[in-house]
């Protein structure tokens, strides 16, 4: 009997060959057979069925085999001038999730890693050449592939990524250990962890600005900053953050505070801190919080014996600061606003990104299934928005903190994102469905409030128009669409970064940048095409425009102290709302 012996590289990489040709020889063949041509040896041919036998399919599958065949044998023989691999594209060179060196100088590693792109690539490909689909449609599978592909990333997993692999040798699988701690934990409290949840407490380093709760109702409280310098503007700025969020996103540790910058700018602040929905406030719609931002405004006009204030609408509670201006104009009260400024706030959802993706009524069944009590649980926007950026803020974590059993790291502005606010589940559906559904916002007289008709066209306030470069949430397209509809003076500014650090970007950190752009122009790609690049923060852009405005000041003395007007201390920054659950 013949001895066995191990088959030698030049072997392994004869066969490939043969068998690769084989079955490439009958792909050839079939594909001849189903296009009816010459080459499939006399057999009729089938009838052309677009998706599966026309040209264009035809030749996406020719295309995915010959990549892959390439790719088997630049794995197989790496020496080899015909396996020289092509030039990387700038995406995949930047991909954090394969930073470590083993993924390009380890031959199995970056086969594995080279074949998740290649599958990766040519999925999208065919979403893309998908027919016959609505426009929304489209979307949605382009995102749910996109969403499939990033949690089928080799990174993912602890035999296919070289670094779990080495840490768990170098630990003895400690790590993996550690890990599950991670997961189970996470699995307990139903909610991914991004930080190290002992690093942060609001009123300790998060939320410190020094003020006075002034008012309290059942929606929110009124806190009004204590000042630090002789005298503040005349005009008082009334701030709506989102109450899909903390407040805190513009008051976290002293030195990102957006609050503690304006009150040290000499300006006299207030903030709204909405309550996190409870089984009370089932029947909270739309109009009560339009109806909170005009009841604030005038407490603080009273208070302070002013004709108006400044105003501040973040995200949601922007859409809803132009729903009060176009009520207040409606009224002949538009007056009581001296200016509207607008963080990466929406009024037209046409082109809401990512988020219209989950307008569908299998989502609105969801959310009343989960609203028992009359609100949402804010675990589930959470989880939402994570999906929007799964890569980032789900699987980054599954790899680091799962798998590689890292600690978790101190992060302020992730501690905010997963300290979640519940929703009132009927306002919650009325502004899926009114908004992004129905986009009736923009649509003069299609919404009401309190049976007045609503026309954002009528609104004459300056704005203020803020949109961030990379903003997911509020995609920059969509922000623009505000600065056609407003009547009155606007000025738009474009700054780098997203959703949040665009907002949240402190002169003394000198990050990112912001375009401004004077000339009257009708479009985005006319502002950006003449805009000014400017180096870090816009917040004293912002500054100088609310101080053209009005910059009359006066002394930080009397009812511009928390507690010494007619409004009186209920209780110290930041109060009781933002602690709740």
């Amino acid at each position: 009997m013949t001895e066995f012996q191990s088959p030698s590289l030049a072997d392994l990489q004869r066969w490939t060959w043969v068998l690769g040709r084989a079955q490439q020889m009958m792909l050839e063949h079939g594909m001849a057979a189903m296009r009816g041509g010459e080459g499939a040896a006399g057999l009729p041919g089938i009838p052309v069925i677009p998706g599966l036998n026309d040209p264009a399919t035809l030749e996406r599958a020719n295309d995915f085999w010959r990549d892959s065949l390439t790719l088997w044998q630049r794995f197989l023989n790496p020496g080899a001038e015909s396996s020289a691999p092509a030039p990387e594209s700038a995406a995949h060179a930047r991909d954090k999730r394969f930073k470590a060196e083993a993924w390009r100088d380890n031959p199995l590693f970056a086969w594995i890693r080279d074949s998740y792109f290649l599958i990766a690539d040519h999925l999208l490909k065919n979403v893309e050449a998908l027919d016959g689909l609505e426009p929304g449609q489209k979307e949605q599978i382009r995102f749910a592939a996109k969403g499939f592909i990033d949690a089928m990333s080799p990174s993912n997993f602890a035999l296919t990524n070289p670094e779990v692999i080495e840490k768990t040798i170098e630990t003895g699988g400690e790590n993996l250990l550690k890990g599950l701690q991670h997961m189970l934990s996470d699995m307990a409290r139903e909610q991914l962890t991004h930080t190290d949840g002992d690093a942060f407490e609001v009123g300790r380093n998060l939320a410190v600005t020094p003020g006075k709760v002034v008012k309290r109702t059942p929606l929110y409280e009124l806190i009004q900053y204590t000042p630090t310098t002789k005298k503040v503007l005349g005009v008082p700025l009334v701030i709506f953050p989102p109450w899909i969020n903390r407040y805190y996103i513009l008051d976290l540790t002293p030195e990102k505070s957006f609050i503690r910058w304006c009150v040290d700018q000499g300006i006299s602040v207030f903030v709204v801190s909405w309550k996190s929905a409870d089984a009370t406030m089932a029947d909270i719609a739309w109009d009560d919080y339009v109806n909170a931002q005009i009841e604030a405004i005038d407490t603080v006009r009273t208070a302070l014996e002013v004709p108006a204030v400044h105003t501040i609408g973040y995200c949601v509670a922007g859409t809803t600061l132009a729903a009060t201006l176009a009520l207040l104009a409606a009224r002949g009260d538009a007056d009581k606003v001296a200016s509207a400024t607008f963080f990466t706030a929406q009024v037209d959802f046409s082109r809401a990104g990512d988020l219209l993706n989950f307008i569908d009524d299998e989502q609105f069944a969801l959310i009343r299934a989960l609203s028992p009590q009359g609100f949402l649980d804010g675990r589930y926007m959470a989880a939402t928005f994570n999906l929007l950026r799964g890569r980032d803020l789900i699987w980054n974590y599954v790899t680091n903190n799962y798998l590689l059993g890292n600690d978790y790291a101190p992060f302020d502005l992730l501690h905010w994102n997963g300290d979640t606010t519940n929703l009132p589940a009927k306002w919650h559906l009325s502004y899926l469905t009114d908004l992004y559904r129905d986009n009736l916002l923009v649509q003069p007289g299609a919404l009401s409030v309190d049976g007045t008709p609503l026309d954002l066209g009528k609104i004459r306030t300056p704005a203020y128009v803020q949109a961030g470069r990379e903003d997911h949430i509020a995609p920059v397209e969509s922000v623009w669409k505000l600065t056609q509809i407003l009547a009155g003076p606007v000025k738009f500014l474009l700054a780098g970064s997203g959703h949040i650090a665009g907002v949240v970007n402190p002169p003394a950190q000198h990050k990112y940048q912001y375009w401004t752009n004077p000339a009257p122009v009708k479009s985005l790609d006319d502002f950006v095409a003449g805009a000014t690049e400017t180096k870090g923060s816009w917040w004293p852009d912002w500054d100088a425009w609310l101080r053209s405005i009005d910059a009359k000041e006066v002394a930080a003395q009397g009812a511009r102290i928390p507690g010494r007007g007619k409004l009186k201390a209920i209780e110290d920054a930041p109060g009781t709302y933002v602690k709740s659950k």
